[in-house]
């Protein structure tokens, strides 16, 4: 009997997350068909299906809310748990609670505020992003990156790069809007949700997510007046809507009316980088865009934002007009520099953020104080997700200097803290070494050139 109820429980749920995937198709649909269609009922999609899904996708050892459920307490009883989940949002009964304040070393002294939502916030969440994904994937622009269905950092990055050493490139603007996740207008963010969703009940749900607030650790409850909550499972996508209209339409048709020559963006997130081929163009867009922002409640960081002679022949014209070398900049992680190939050809650097090289070296060094007397076997274990880890992000083509570097400084670092665990240590390097790099991962580049993998990926 038990086998029995274990086999129709699966199914029936498979049936239900079969129908649900047909609702969300449906939407999909009428997304693409009409891109001026208002969606008047959609909380009849947030089914137990939806609900059960969008647990799964959460992160298993993500930190707590207030309430103190964890994704493995939740999963005791998860059925019922979901049922009543339902039915509360259905009846209109479910209130999102405060979320937990925290803060996070953001690099150079400065700390990120994080909010970190109950359990059960996190589930309707991402169950809601599920839904709208079908919604605004048919209207998000094609140099928007962050966050979103099948891209990523690095298909962000190989766009950029490819952009760079393929078209007419000369000068590139860094851009960085000023404490964007803060600076939000609630206002004006309900107004451009409304373009495509008018159901009443999703909308007020939504609301009273960038609405409740956190708590903080002394247990004085803040409501928001203006931003988004920073660390929300919701957070990235209602960024993505909110920059849609204010930055992305605006700037591709300024791009389609005003600009002279090629203009090449790409967007992850609240970080972006604009190419131009003209710097008139450049200097046009960027005026333009501070009056855009302000009226949105944004801003341009005056220190962050800058705009650098950069491309195939930013060296050549620097050099005539005695400007010296081409400047750099960052992007995701990356220090994107002008280089030389073998031959004296353009070609595009990219080495790890030296600060945030730096950072995360302090990191491991913190990590290995902290598992000082563990056994050697579990250091291991932690160390080999740690390095790859690393090479999974940053084995990009042209880093391995920097992928090596840190590696070293690692395995330099565990050698000197396990010599401290004893006075009469008879460990030394020229037996350590050979031996890590045996049950170490080796370094190497995972990644394929950018110009490989945009092809491959965008060719007909």
């Amino acid at each position: 009997m038990t086998e029995r109820n274990v086999e129709e429980t699966t199914r029936d749920q498979t049936q239900s997350w079969a129908q649900t995937m047909l609702g969300l198709i449906r939407v999909r649909e009428s997304a693409r068909k009409d891109k001026n269609q208002r969606f008047t009922s959609l909380m009849h999609h947030l089914t137990p299906a939806l609900l059960r899904r969008g647990y799964e996708r959460l992160k298993h050892d993500a930190a707590v809310g207030i309430d103190g459920v964890s994704w493995a307490v939740y999963r005791e009883d998860l059925d019922d748990r979901l049922m009543d989940l339902h039915a509360r949002i259905r009846k209109g009964n479910y209130k999102p609670q405060p979320a937990r304040r925290i803060y996070i070393d953001k690099g150079g002294g400065e700390q990120r505020p994080i909010s970190i939502q109950c359990t059960e916030d996190k589930i309707v969440q991402q169950a809601v992003v599920l839904l709208l994904n079908e919604i605004y994937e048919a209207d998000f622009m094609g140099f928007s990156y962050g966050f979103r269905p099948g891209r990523s950092q690095h298909t962000a990055l190989d766009a950029l790069a490819f952009g760079i050493t393929s078209r007419r490139v000369n000068w590139v603007l860094d851009l960085d809007i000023r404490q964007f996740f803060d600076s939000v207008e609630h206002d004006w963010f309900i107004r451009m949700l409304r373009h495509r969703i008018q159901d009443p009940r999703l909308i007020k749900m939504i609301t009273r997510w960038i609405k409740v607030g956190v708590k903080e650790a002394d247990g004085r409850r803040q409501p928001a007046a203006r931003g988004l909550p920073q660390g929300a499972v919701i957070s990235p996508l209602l960024s993505n809507l909110y920059l849609h209209y204010v930055f992305d339409v605006w700037s591709h048709r300024w791009r389609q009316v005003k600009a002279r020559g090629e203009v090449l963006m790409v967007r992850y997130a609240d970080d972006a980088v604009l190419c131009f081929e003209h710097k008139t163009d450049a200097e046009d867009y960027l005026e333009r865009l501070k009056i855009r922002l302000s009226q949105f409640g944004l801003a341009v960081h005056p220190d962050k934002t800058r705009l650098i002679r950069f491309g195939r022949k930013a060296a050549d014209h620097g050099a005539a007009l005695g400007e010296g070398r081409p400047q750099s900049f960052d992007f995701l992680g990356f220090t994107h520099y002008c280089t030389r190939t073998r031959k004296g050809g353009f070609k595009l650097g990219r080495k790890t953020i030296r600060s945030r090289l730096i950072h995360q070296i302090k990191a491991v060094q913190a990590g290995l104080r902290l598992r000082m007397h563990d056994s050697i076997g579990l250091t291991l274990k932690w160390l080999r997700s740690v390095l790859t880890g690393h090479m999974n992000y940053y084995g990009v083509p042209g880093n391995l200097k920097s992928v090596s570097l840190f590696h070293y400084e690692v395995v330099r670092r565990w050698f000197k803290m396990l010599r401290r665990r004893s006075q009469r240590s008879k460990l030394v390097w020229d037996r350590f070494g050979p031996w890590t790099r045996r049950y170490l991962p080796r370094v190497h580049i995972v990644h394929p050139y950018p110009e490989v993998r945009f092809r491959a990926r965008y060719s007909k």
